[in-house]
């Protein structure tokens, strides 16, 4: 056995380490475009909590979101009345010279949705999809294959957003049987993280034979864990090619959020993985919803892959000083 001596550490890079290569996808509105992947700067993207059913309320936070940075806006697409609002939605910010795309998310009914509202499938931007709540059972394939068919009739890119608190049972249980009768089974957060995967990667090719462009196609892989989501995104960036969205779902609120994201993305945008962050802040009440995208910057810019705003280097005081 070589003898290790106390403090050695291999050399490391002084930086970050190379981006991780990708696909790269596109996502417009009119002339107005932003590139995902590839060698396109890390994007900052957020997320409205109103209802999307009142067109106006959402308007607002969507200027609001982009106006503090955001380059992506998602918004829910849960009922038809919010469907319908879509295109108005888009009107709105179209008026106040918004020019942000808007990413439908959808889950459950997205498939109905896109459907019968073809100008809110034309309005959106991009569509999100859960794999583990498009359907179940004989109606989970052809209820992916609509949505998959909608992205494709509008040249919509996708995100397939696999989330641990709504992961395909069914799988779940086929990888648990499966590791049941090895000789030496993974642990149960192992058997999670391979679900995970799993779900993205299988639904990303079945995207790519229902005539998707892998191009378009991002993977996210969300857990609410820091080492949980470090381990699954190193995996899944071994694995495939397809931009990557990086975030940590119910990061908490307050302080406890941000070091929590701040934790999980920092280590793997360090090792040059992942395309494009969301920070999941449950904001304070009062709280402006561009807090979120405030701390997204600040991270990036932060370890030196972006630039935002000027940095002032204050000190933090002491017994010498007043810091006044």
């Amino acid at each position: 056995m070589n003898k290790i001596e106390p403090g050695c550490l291999p050399p490391l890079p002084l930086g970050p380490l190379p981006r991780r290569l990708s696909r790269q996808s596109v996502v417009a509105w009119g002339d107005h475009r932003v590139t995902v992947g590839g060698d396109a700067p890390v994007r900052v993207q957020s997320m409205t909590n109103t209802d999307t059913e009142d067109p106006i309320a959402t308007a607002i936070q969507v200027k609001e979101l982009a106006r503090a940075g955001s380059e992506l806006v998602r918004i829910t697409v849960n009922t038809p009345e919010a469907a319908a609002q879509v295109p108005y939605i888009r009107e709105q910010l179209d008026k106040m010279d918004v020019k942000v795309p808007l990413i439908g998310d959808f889950h459950y009914n997205g498939h109905t949705l896109l459907k019968d509202y073809p100008d809110c499938a034309r309005t959106l931007s991009k569509y999100r999809i859960n794999p583990g709540n498009v359907g179940k059972g004989a109606k989970r394939d052809p209820q992916f294959a609509q949505m998959i068919e909608a992205a494709c009739h509008y040249d919509k890119p996708i995100r397939i957003g696999v989330n641990w608190g709504s992961l395909d049972q069914d799988l779940l249980a086929q990888i648990m049987d499966d590791n049941a009768k090895l000789a030496m089974p993974k642990t149960s957060q192992e058997v999670m993280i391979e679900a995970l995967i799993q779900s993205a990667l299988q639904s990303a090719s079945k995207a790519v034979e229902l005539g998707m462009n892998p191009d378009q196609i991002t993977l996210s892989c969300k857990v609410s864990g820091v080492q949980d989501l470090i381990a699954v995104y190193r995996d899944l960036a071994r694995r495939c090619d397809y931009s990557l969205h990086l975030g940590l779902t119910e990061a908490g609120m307050g302080s406890k959020g941000i070091v929590a994201s701040t934790a999980a993305l920092a280590v793997l945008l360090q090792e040059g993985i992942g395309d494009t962050i969301r920070i999941s802040l449950t904001p304070d009440p009062g709280a402006p919803r561009e807090n979120e995208v405030i701390v997204g910057q600040e991270i990036l810019q932060t370890m030196g892959l972006r630039n935002f705003t000027p940095m002032v280097i204050a000190c933090p005081g002491c017994g010498r000083t007043t810091s006044t």
